[in-house]
């Protein structure tokens, strides 16, 4: 990355990681993986590629082969894939605030520069482009060691900054001079949801809106992204601090899709991330609560729950993803960009909770005595579930695994039905249907504000 003032400025967003499977429950990552058919590769060592690059392989077909080294389980990791980028393709600028707003004093001239060098510690930290050791990076933290909670302080300390000079560039209607020198600062930022961001082998594609809302709303969709991050981290250690963090980010969601994005929504260009739609934001929102439910359900399932609530909050976690399938669809009629894996990742996950849901109530429908409607139950789950099991890996295998286990316990009803209660089975309407409680919301996310005056030369 070169250093310079008044051109422009690339921050990536992590990429959205598709699934895992913790401990039986089914949870969402927040740097999406994304499966490249025509590609093998995981984890290939960025120095091993940059040398392919630099040596002359440029072309798609080159750089490719080069991807095949060290196939294990046919999947790009994106990341990786966005950090050969940024150090090979990512020749910007850093945005200079000081040297594109003209100001009256040396307050607002501090004030800028300190947003300046905020702004420069999230992009090299986000872009990994940064040569400080990890040492000196806990102790400019105050501390903190996990490398998540570092980006989220750098993050903190660049909103408020963010924040007061946002009300004297925000407008834009009364002060073209402002509109003029923001545009100047040629703010760009790639999408992880756009679908021609996924199959860009040269690298991802950028968007550049001169709007300091573009701005903060991209900073506060990274933060939502990095806190789902860090929710994954503690998840092993700490189940009840995994949920609060998945909540906190449900609430920043909820605050972009309410409070910054709506008004920005009429200045964006035909050409947009998804990123800036406040539908989407809405979708992140539901999706953060699900992973918050998903945790609870871990938790519930430690203390022994009872099958009948287990099947409830399962349920629950299904009526997240269905409103977010509904708002998908009307993201789709905005912004033709937007990937459909985020659709098959929303829908897979839904039909996997159900799976569990239902399993969790047929168990509770046979201690109640009913073991003919649970084995009912069973059947109607796996018959529906078998017809939606995708064709690649990682879904297959996920799939796979909890159809066997759904079906052991359909195997064990049934030798027991036969042998012992010889009840009817109950089969299309006859089937108890499933109810679902959310019991989580998100944690309300409020702006830091600082009082500060900054004086810009406005030419009336």
């Amino acid at each position: 990355m070169a250093g310079g003032s008044g051109g422009g400025v690339t921050l990536r967003l992590p990429q959205p990681q598709f699934c895992i499977l913790h401990g039986g429950i089914l949870l969402f990552t927040a740097t999406y993986i994304v499966e490249f058919p025509c590609l093998s590769c995981t984890y290939v060592p960025v120095e091993e590629v940059a040398k392919a690059r630099v040596e002359g392989a440029e072309d798609d077909a080159t750089f490719c082969t080069a991807l095949k080294a060290e196939n294990k389980e046919g999947i790009l990791a994106k990341r990786v894939f966005l950090k050969i980028v940024g150090v090979l393709h990512d020749f910007n600028f850093w945005i200079v605030f000081e040297d594109v707003y003209a100001v009256c004093d040396s307050a607002t001239l501090e004030h800028l520069k300190e947003l300046s060098s905020k702004r420069k510690a999230i992009e090299e930290s986000i872009n990994e482009s940064s040569f400080i050791t990890e040492a000196i990076a806990k102790e400019m933290a105050g501390g903190l060691e996990s490398r998540y909670e570092q980006d989220i302080h750098k993050i903190e300390q660049y909103l408020p900054l963010l924040e007061i000079l946002f009300p004297y560039a925000d407008a834009t209607s009364t002060n073209n001079q402002m509109a003029q020198w923001t545009a100047d600062l040629k703010i760009r930022w790639s999408s992880a949801l756009s679908s021609s961001s996924f199959f860009n082998f040269k690298g991802p594609k950028f968007f550049q809106i001169g709007n300091l809302r573009f701005e903060l709303g991209m900073t506060l969709f990274l933060c939502g992204g990095i806190l789902r991050e860090r929710a994954l981290e503690v998840l092993s250690a700490d189940l009840v601090q995994s949920a609060t963090i998945f909540r906190q980010a449900a609430g920043i969601y909820h605050h972009l899709a309410h409070v910054v994005l709506p008004p920005l929504e009429p200045e964006l260009p035909p050409e947009k991330p998804p990123e800036a739609l406040a539908a989407v934001s809405t979708i992140m929102s539901l999706i953060c609560l699900a992973e918050a439910q998903a945790v609870t359900i871990m938790k519930a399932e430690e203390k022994g729950t009872s099958s009948s609530l287990l099947t409830k909050l399962h349920h629950g976690v299904t009526l997240f993803l269905e409103e977010a399938i509904g708002v998908f669809y009307t993201v789709v009629r905005q912004c033709k960009d937007i990937s459909s894996r985020l659709l098959d990742f929303i829908s897979f996950c839904k039909c996997l909770h159900e799976l569990k849901g239902q399993k969790y109530l047929a168990e509770s429908l046979k201690a109640s005595g009913q073991i003919g409607a649970a084995i009912g139950v069973l059947r109607s789950a796996l018959n529906n579930v078998k017809k939606r099991i995708p064709g690649e890996e990682p879904w297959k295998c996920i799939y796979q695994k909890q159809i066997q286990e759904a079906s052991e316990v359909l195997r064990k009803f049934v030798h027991e039905n036969d042998f012992v209660w010889h009840e009817k089975i109950p089969s299309g309407d006859e089937l108890p249907l499933p109810e679902g409680n959310k019991i989580v919301t998100f944690i309300p996310y409020s702006p830091k504000r600082w009082e500060r005056q900054l004086t810009f030369k406005i030419q009336v």
